[in-house]
């Protein structure tokens, strides 16, 4: 299956990296006639609550896939269209503005992608997916201007079998490569780590932890190399009502513990 090279190791990092959160949010989303609108409210360290609305929805074959006006009067806008089979063109602005083209085709991803608020790069990546259970890839960026030039340039494959997965990419010109490792025991326990190797350490521990789908809710936990447990539950406490607790502590100082909750509905 075509994957995109970005993607290449998302299992771990998405184990030990989603559902953790500080902070306290409700999530609203509701469908009016062929429009999705989404609400998220956060609640300040002050107590002072702030608001981004959006929206989402497609007509023929043009997506607007988000529209969304925040609490301090910025607008981010995502639209998407296909352009024949296999070929998506985008447009994302937020702070900057970029158009970018996808295409894929049977197990093969690329990717391409244009500042078109600054003119200042161009990057592109390729992805293929092999019957022997191997994804491998690389990304390149190019500056533009006065310091036109490869600016980037980074590589990496993920290998799966069985119950187990693997995948490693360079990072910095090669200067880095990050592993990333899942393991799948049984139905309810899934295990990840997440490390970083370089010339200057070693190894640096990104995360480990792991999931446990419990009778009564996803229990989410992981360890940093920083010294960071993070811990967190994600439940349904009702029907499309979804409740996120979760809760960080550096383990030489307790009184750094925070905690977070999120409901989405």
């Amino acid at each position: 299956m075509a994957t995109k090279f970005a993607d290449i190791g998302k299992g771990p990092r998405d184990l030990l990296n989603d559902d953790y959160t500080t902070k306290t949010t409700l999530k609203c989303k509701k469908n009016a006639g062929p429009v999705a609108v989404t609400i998220e409210t956060e609640r300040g360290e002050s107590g002072a609550l702030s608001s981004k609305i959006g929206t989402k929805f497609a007509y023929a074959k043009f997506n607007v896939d988000k529209a969304q006006a925040t609490a301090n009067g910025g607008r981010v806008l995502e639209t998407s269209m296909m352009v024949a089979p296999g070929v998506k063109l985008s447009f994302k602005a937020n702070k900057g503005a970029d158009l970018g083209v996808d295409y894929k085709s049977g197990n093969f991803c690329a990717t391409g992608k244009f500042d078109a608020a600054n003119m200042s790069k161009v990057s592109s990546s390729a992805c293929i997916a092999l019957p022997s259970g191997v994804i491998a890839g690389g990304d390149a960026t190019y500056s533009l201007g006065e310091k036109a030039g490869l600016s980037g340039l980074n590589m990496g494959a993920s290998y799966s079998h069985g119950q187990l997965s693997a995948s490693v990419t360079s990072a910095s010109k090669f200067s880095q490569f990050n592993l990333g490792l899942l393991y799948k025991v049984n139905d309810e326990v899934t295990l990840a780590s997440q490390t970083a190797h370089s010339s200057e350490k070693t190894c640096d521990v990104g995360g480990v932890g792991g999931s446990y789908k419990a009778p009564f809710g996803l229990i989410k936990a992981k360890y940093s190399g920083s010294g960071q447990v993070s811990a967190s539950l994600i439940k349904d406490i009702a029907p499309k009502v979804s409740l996120t607790a979760s809760g960080t502590v550096d383990v030489s100082d307790f009184s750094t513990f925070k905690y977070g909750f999120g409901l989405t509905m």
